[in-house]
């Protein structure tokens, strides 16, 4: 039962930084520089990490982008405020994702041709086999274990890792929760410690300040990624723009 557990954790954790530090701090705002060694670690990183629901990271930019310019609009991929529930919200979210993905769509944002790809791991990454081959490497462990049968009902969220902290932080994030800024759109900082999804869900702040490393404004607030961050940039590993 406590490997079990250990492993939801340690997964949940890696896939959220994965999102977080690399699909939208890095991918979509650029809010740091990084080497190609290391770029090309953290690509590989968010591929192990979110296995199964692995985001093509420029896809995941370029939708990103949409959200920010049409925050809140019936124009918005996520907003709950023109989606009648969650799961309408990640269906829809998840047809425009494609659409960009496929070139059916095309980003209204100058840098995005500018962003790193890798193809190889991009392939892999979206073969309907590779997603299979993770999602059947999570269900050995949990046979292997042989935790309390309520436990299994953990491997949908391991299978759909990516898209419910999305589905989460776009939801909670504009409907639940304070503000602390006047925004044009419904954003709100659901948690006043966001230890659960490394600072996502203060996205009141990140719509105020979206090229803002620290998604934290106030003193009581704690975003958990952002310590980490610091700590890579004081070993050389990012460059704060």
């Amino acid at each position: 039962m406590l490997i079990i557990i250990g492993f939801f954790v340690a997964h949940w954790y890696a896939s959220v930084f994965a999102q977080s530090f690399f699909l939208h701090r890095y991918m979509a705002h650029r809010m740091f520089l990084m080497n190609p060694f290391w770029e090309r670690f953290f690509y590989l990183f968010t591929f192990i990490t979110q296995g199964s629901s692995f985001l093509h990271p420029k896809s995941y930019a370029q939708l990103h982008l949409e959200h920010h310019k049409h925050s809140d609009t019936e124009h918005d991929p996520h907003s709950p405020h023109f989606l009648k529930d969650v799961i309408s919200m990640m269906i829809n979210t998840a047809r425009i994702y494609l659409e960009f993905k496929n070139g059916k769509r095309a980003s209204s944002s100058p840098y995005i041709q500018g962003l790193p790809t890798w193809d190889r791991i991009d392939r892999i990454g979206n073969s309907h086999w590779v997603r299979l081959v993770f999602c059947g490497a999570y269900i050995a462990l949990y046979l292997w274990v042989s935790p309390p049968l309520w436990m299994y009902a953990l491997l949908p969220v391991h299978f759909l890792m990516g898209p419910i902290h999305g589905a989460f932080v776009n939801w909670c994030g504009h409907k639940y929760g304070y503000r602390n800024y006047d925004t044009s759109d419904q954003s709100r900082n659901t948690f006043i410690w966001d230890v659960f999804f490394v600072g996502e869900t203060f996205q009141n702040n990140h719509h105020k300040y979206p090229n803002r490393l620290n998604f934290a404004t106030r003193w009581y607030e704690l975003d958990l990624g952002y310590p980490v961050i610091w700590l890579l940039s004081k070993l050389g590993i990012v460059v704060p723009r």
